[in-house]
């Protein structure tokens, strides 16, 4: 039986911005539930499914929220809220939304999903932090804004990126160029994200000057990273002895981030993953975090959240088959 309910936002301001450009956010919501909105002023009715309902509600109170803090409402936002309250009615992506991380040429980099929040958090409060999941769902990229934050605040010297080069076995001496020619394609991921977030002059005056390094993981062997942020992505490709290897290499006053997708692991068959090997056996240490996400939380184009949905279920599928 549907049902109608009413609800003022007061400030016609901050109304505007969760109504949208000629109410397109609106409109949105309506398209994402089963309801209709209608918006007088600052006075919104809302009629239709009672949970739909519900839920509408309590994302116009979020995206309100979000608007209060002084953040604008974009039209994802919309459909970020909903997805959260979908999964959970108690949920909120406020704290999420508004936690400005970094700022660049005008553009904040913020967590975009509850789990993104989660992680952010951990990586702030643990010195090693584990992030799992599959491509887009921000692992790497908010890893390296922490990073920037933290050099920025000069609460660490040095910003370490780094990462196996399993296509050369980590033996790349028989590639053609100098170092950084031989190992660039592998560390272009990394690359790319540092210069979304820091002026390309200060990249090259800090890597120059050793405060940047971006190396493959070979690299690492037999050092100390002191006063370090550092993070290892694409650890599924890592073995046994090289995960152990680079986790103690950290330092006095130093904080490592590894990343990986588990279905992603280019390793030999019967070679075991490091990283699947380092959450079993470090679960539960004091100072280490693991964060999961899901395909709940890429943030890229839709389309790639359906793309791991389906491959996903055609994995069980297939599964089943071979039992």
């Amino acid at each position: 039986m549907p049902i109608t309910e009413t609800m003022d936002l007061e400030r016609q301001d901050l109304a505007r911005m969760v109504f949208g450009h000629r109410d397109e956010h609106l409109r949105l919501l309506e398209s994402e539930l089963t309801v209709d909105i209608h918006a007088r002023g600052t006075r919104l009715t809302l009629s239709g499914d009672p949970d739909d309902v519900k839920v509408a509600r309590r994302a116009l109170e979020d995206l309100y929220g979000i608007a209060q803090a002084g953040r604008p409402v974009f039209g994802p936002d919309v459909r970020r809220v909903v997805e959260a309250l979908r999964a959970n009615a108690d949920a909120s992506l406020r704290p999420a939304l508004t936690d400005r991380i970094l700022t660049h040429e005008g553009r904040t980099i913020s967590p975009k999903t509850i789990a993104q929040k989660q992680y952010v958090d951990r990586i702030r409060s643990h010195d090693i932090v584990f992030g799992l999941g599959p491509a887009g769902t921000g692992k790497t990229y908010l890893a390296v804004a922490l990073a920037v934050d933290a050099l920025n605040r000069r609460q660490v010297r040095r910003v370490i990126l780094t990462r196996p080069a399993v296509e050369a076995g980590e033996k790349l001496g028989f590639l053609p160029g100098d170092m950084a020619e031989k190992v660039s394609p592998y560390l272009r991921p990394l690359y790319d994200a540092m210069h979304e977030m820091m002026d390309a002059e200060r990249i090259a005056q800090f890597t120059e000057r050793g405060v940047i390094e971006i190396a493959p993981l070979a690299f690492m062997r037999g050092r100390t990273l002191n006063d370090a942020f550092v993070i290892l992505d694409e650890a599924q490709n890592t073995t046994r002895a090289q995960m152990k290897m680079f986790l103690t290499r950290l330092g006095v006053g130093s904080k490592a981030v590894i990343t990986g997708d588990l279905s992603q692991v280019d390793l030999d068959r019967r070679t075991p993953s490091g990283l699947d090997q380092a959450t079993r056996i470090l679960a539960g240490v004091d100072g280490i975090a693991i964060n999961r996400f899901s395909e709940l939380d890429v943030v890229r184009h839709p389309l790639v959240r359906r793309i791991i949905a389906a491959y996903d279920a055609d994995d069980v599928s297939e599964a089943g088959e071979t039992t």
